[in-house]
């Protein structure tokens, strides 16, 4: 049968395979949990006694080092050579702020309300003794926010010193006299001796100073005390010799800190250090609110251990 013109044939019809209906999705079930034993210590859960330890535990941040810069004013100074050649001098200062850190801020010290809030004038002794025993909690050092120090070699008098920049206080410059480095002898010590006033200077780029308020002797005293306490005590330091001030300063003073440390527990000084962060300098409370006794008795005790100075007949 032939077709109209512009026709298209039809199609045969396509059968479509039957589709599947929607059924209702069985309920959720809940897996059970595996028994877990109520001694095994998952990591969400602490054993008893581990809130103590962590408490306890020491305290060690780590060292962030200031940007450091080294400055000779005058290379050709003999000086200079001795310096250069004596030490390694990134390594000194890297050196020296790791033990800073390690005696005057690493590490967790128990601390009592009388160490943190000044006792009154007008408290006994005994009474400060007892607040300095009761309810310990734990304390942990604050290092001031130092960035950038720089050492600076020069021809002066004197030996060295430190100061803030003119920047702000966080830039600290530390004034090395070329002349004492070239008077150094026996020339076998000069990397200890350079070593250890380096050490002593970057200790005020760091201690605290009781907010300008406290006195020379016991900043000098801190300062040598972590130069001793480094292993940097050159051999002129005598620990027999009695001072005639606890605030002597320098390695006299150095060696009565040292005393307080032996006697009452490490890390005294750095308690005696944060303290000094907190409050300005009053010498009745401060050492009072400490160790529960004045300064003068404290050092009248540490005289007692020295010995006798031979009598002059």
């Amino acid at each position: 049968m032939s077709l109209p013109p512009k026709t298209t044939p039809i199609p045969q019809p396509v059968f479509m395979p039957g589709m599947s209906h929607r059924t209702e999705e069985p309920a959720p079930t809940s897996s059970v949990l595996p028994f877990r034993p109520k001694s095994e210590n998952t990591g969400d859960q602490k054993n008893e006694g581990e809130d103590e330890q962590e408490r306890d535990a020491p305290y060690d941040p780590p060292v962030n080092l200031p940007h450091l810069s080294l400055q000779i004013r005058d290379l050709a100074h003999e000086g200079a050579g001795i310096f250069l050649t004596s030490i390694n001098a990134p390594d000194v200062l890297r050196t020296a702020i790791e033990a800073i850190h390690k005696h005057l801020y690493s590490g967790i010290f128990t601390a009592s309300p009388a160490t943190a809030t000044t006792t009154s004038s007008s408290s006994s002794s005994s009474s400060a003794e007892s607040n300095t025993n009761t309810s310990p909690y734990p304390t942990h050092p604050h290092p001031p926010p130092t960035r950038v120090v720089t050492l600076i070699l020069r021809s002066m008098d004197g030996v060295a010193y430190t100061t803030g920049s003119d920047q702000d206080d966080a830039h600290k410059e530390i004034h090395f006299s070329l002349r004492y480095i070239a008077g150094i002898q026996p020339t076998s010590r000069r990397a200890a001796e350079i070593t250890g006033v380096v050490t002593h200077e970057l200790v005020h780029c760091y201690q605290w100073n009781g907010l300008g308020s406290a006195p020379g002797g016991l900043i000098e005293g801190v300062a040598d005390w972590v130069r001793l306490q480094a292993g940097l005590a050159p051999p002129h330091w005598r620990r027999d010799q009695t001072p005639s001030r606890w605030d002597a300063g320098y390695q006299s003073t150095a060696y009565f800190l040292e005393y307080l440390e032996g006697q009452y527990g490490k890390g005294t000084v750095r308690r005696l250090n944060e303290r000094l962060r907190k409050e300005k300098y009053v010498e009745d409370t401060f050492w009072a609110g400490l160790f529960g006794k004045s300064v003068a008795q404290l050092f009248e005790e540490y005289k007692k251990t020295l010995p006798e100075k031979e009598t002059k007949r």
